[in-house]
């Protein structure tokens, strides 16, 4: 029942099908997309971090999370069969953490929890994190017994006596690598729907620490962001500036919004673009790609599938979009205060259907 939600490529013609020349020329723009889209999003941050910040939330946090929601979905078999115990792991800590993780600062909004214990009580959540990471990966390992994960264990312990160390740091450094795991995304889609393109996207990931020295350059020696207000004041602090009280804050912010506006990019542009239009399991006729069609979600328009359900999730996530914009409309930073704190589901979330795909 796992196949059923696998992403057919058929409805797409196979690049063996594409002339010679226009499969080049289709590289070509590609890649020269890929390449004006980083540079763009670099040469914007950098110029105006703040108010790019702040326009990037407002108009793509909603949206984005909507999209990955869909994504997700696309990713869930209608069974789970010997993926059960994955699942089970896999949700059950993803509702633990972003509770717990919650929890925490209205704990400390109501001078609950004395300030001494903030980084123990963080660093025993990164800590539980790693663990469910660890669990979950033990789970596929035995699923896909080709292959030997056993070398990611050392890492994680690793990971675990680092974030003790430093908790606050380790947060700070999930919060600049969230972004990058949506390369890492859209590289395993490209790798079983576009494998002809896989080559020259890695090359123009390689474009991406030149241009984040570049930023490094020109934003090190700069003078720090005004934070003369509460809504920029929190932008630079959740970029790391009271952290790093020794690095420009320009430069922590224009590298934060940075990663940010190519992890929008890639849930809003590139992944709705490429994804290939799955055939229906059992009639094997073309499936409507239109986004809004609930039937292009295998788990939806499977005999055995659950299609209210799904249209209800989808149903609710736009509402919760709408309340995004909403709230972002009448009070922007304490609105993007709640969404910075609810949004680490989706950050946990990313985990499993990650290792899904490798």
């Amino acid at each position: 029942m796992e196949r059923a939600a696998q992403l057919n490529p058929a409805a797409w013609p196979s690049e063996d099908s594409i002339p010679i020349v226009g499969r080049g020329r289709s590289t070509r723009l590609f890649a020269s997309t890929l390449i004006a889209c980083a540079c763009l999003s670099a040469l914007l941050a950098g110029w105006l971090p703040l108010q790019v910040s702040v326009i990037t939330v407002f108009l793509f946090a909603g949206p984005h999370n909507w999209f990955e929601l869909r994504y997700f979905l696309m990713r869930l078999p209608v069974r789970f069969g010997k993926s059960r115990n994955f699942f089970l792991v896999a949700f059950a800590g993803l509702g633990l953490l972003t509770l717990s993780y919650i929890s925490l600062p209205v704990l400390n909004s109501f001078n609950l929890l004395p300030d001494r214990l903030w980084p123990y009580l963080l660093a025993s959540w990164n800590t539980l994190m790693l663990l469910w990471i660890a669990a979950l990966v033990w789970l596929r390992g035995k699923n896909k017994r080709a292959r030997n994960w056993s070398a990611v264990y050392p890492i994680i312990f690793a990971l675990c006596s680092l974030n003790w160390l430093a908790p606050e740091f380790f947060s700070l450094g999930i919060v600049y690598l969230h972004p990058l795991v949506a390369l890492w995304f859209f590289d395993r889609h490209l790798a079983r729907t576009r494998p002809g393109w896989l080559r020259i996207y890695r090359r123009c990931l390689c474009l991406l620490p030149i241009l984040l020295l570049l930023m490094l350059w020109q934003l090190g020696q700069t003078a720090a962001l005004p934070d003369d207000n509460g809504l920029f004041w929190r932008i630079t602090q959740q970029s790391g500036a009271q952290l790093l009280p020794n690095v420009s804050s320009r430069l922590l912010v224009g590298t934060h919004v940075f990663l940010e506006m190519l992890h929008y990019g890639v849930w809003l542009v590139a992944l709705p673009l490429i994804a290939p239009l799955a055939n229906d399991q059992a009639s094997k006729q073309p499936v409507p790609r239109a986004i809004w069609k609930v039937r292009s979600v295998p788990v939806a328009r499977h005999p055995r599938g659950f299609p209210k359900l799904i249209t209800t999730a989808l149903a609710l996530g736009a509402f919760v979009v709408f309340l995004l914009w909403l709230g972002f409309s009448t009070d922007y930073a304490t609105t993007r205060d709640i969404y910075f704190t609810v949004a680490i589901a989706h950050v946990l979330a990313e985990a499993p259907f990650l290792l899904r795909m490798l």
